[in-house]
């Protein structure tokens, strides 16, 4: 199976311990939608759903990674440049 790149890694903080993923195909955000979402929510779908058009050539890439950063940010996700360290 050939996996379609969307170009830069997406980095998120997953977790309140600060476990970090990162997601750089459409086949890896669509397996994380599908399995692994923390909440069902419409950005969820909406992501999932342009995702899939990506996949079948109907729908853009970008289309399908910004839905797919709505969905992260709805889930409670936070980009892991946005986290800054505590201060020592």
């Amino acid at each position: 199976m050939i996996e379609i790149q969307w170009g830069e890694p997406l980095s998120f903080v997953i977790s309140p311990e600060g476990e970090v993923q990162n997601f750089s195909t459409l086949e890896q955000a669509r397996y994380w939608l599908r399995r692994k979402w923390p909440v069902a929510d419409a950005a969820r779908q909406s992501a999932l759903t342009r995702i899939e058009a990506a996949m079948d050539c109907v729908g853009s890439v970008g289309t399908a990674r910004r839905a797919f950063i709505s969905a992260a940010r709805s889930a409670g996700f936070v980009h892991d440049h946005l986290v800054t360290a505590a201060p020592r």
